[in-house]
């Protein structure tokens, strides 16, 4: 019986770390900028540069901001961190045994990016969906759409839409025009292997579609 209570406790404890834990640098990181995250670290290990400049909302060019959420997450500004219409959707496709569809919004993204490593598991999902919660509970959707802009890859070695703006159009992210902005959103499915500079056909096609969608997506103010 002692046994069964000291694990109950130790997992009862470690329960509570993980459900509190998070808070603090989630916290944090609504006020101050984050110095590096996992994914640059671990891309680091494997022998990569880190280019990287914070850079505040005001500093990044509003067609940047329409770009990505234009790309990323149509919905971003109606939803609270999960867009169950593309969930649904995803569903449906994968059951007619269509090509496999994400549904992640930025919300979910920025908890990966931020906080998590590279990989797929089980574990991994449920760990973002809570972050995700903390997210858009603790966090405007300004900061959250700030912070992913900032520390999304971008390129091997590239992250957040400044360095991106200097490696590929060589000046700073407060200078790009409308094309430019929404072509460095078509790459960021993929962005180790597709160029806005260079692209390939399905980078135009995505180019086309994120131009035509920024004129009615909704950014936070």
């Amino acid at each position: 019986m002692k046994v069964t209570r000291r694990l109950r406790r130790w997992a009862i404890a470690a329960l509570l770390s993980v459900i509190i834990l998070p808070l603090f640098p989630i916290v944090l990181f609504r006020f101050v900028p984050p110095m590096v995250t996992p994914f640059m670290l671990v891309r680091a290990l494997q022998g990569e540069p880190i280019e990287y400049q914070w850079v505040p909302l005001r500093a990044i060019a509003p067609s940047v901001l329409r770009a990505v959420v234009a790309a990323e997450d149509t919905r971003f500004m109606q939803h609270a961190g999960f867009d169950w219409v593309e969930v649904e959707a995803a569903v449906k496709a994968n059951q007619r045994g269509r090509r496999l569809r994400g549904a992640s919004t930025i919300s979910m993204q920025c908890a990966r990016t931020l906080f998590l490593w590279p990989g797929r598991s089980f574990l991994r999902k449920g760990v973002e969906a809570y972050l995700t919660l903390l997210l858009e509970v603790l966090w405007s959707k300004q900061r959250i759409l700030e912070v992913y802009v900032n520390t999304v890859e971008w390129g091997r070695g590239v992250y957040g839409c400044e360095a991106a703006a200097h490696a590929y159009f060589d000046t700073a992210c407060a200078n790009l025009n409308v094309q430019q902005a929404a072509s460095l959103a078509a790459i960021l499915p993929s962005p180790r292997h597709w160029s806005p500079i260079q692209p390939g056909p399905s980078v135009r096609r995505r180019t086309s579609v994120i131009l035509a969608r920024m004129l009615r997506v909704e950014v936070p103010r």
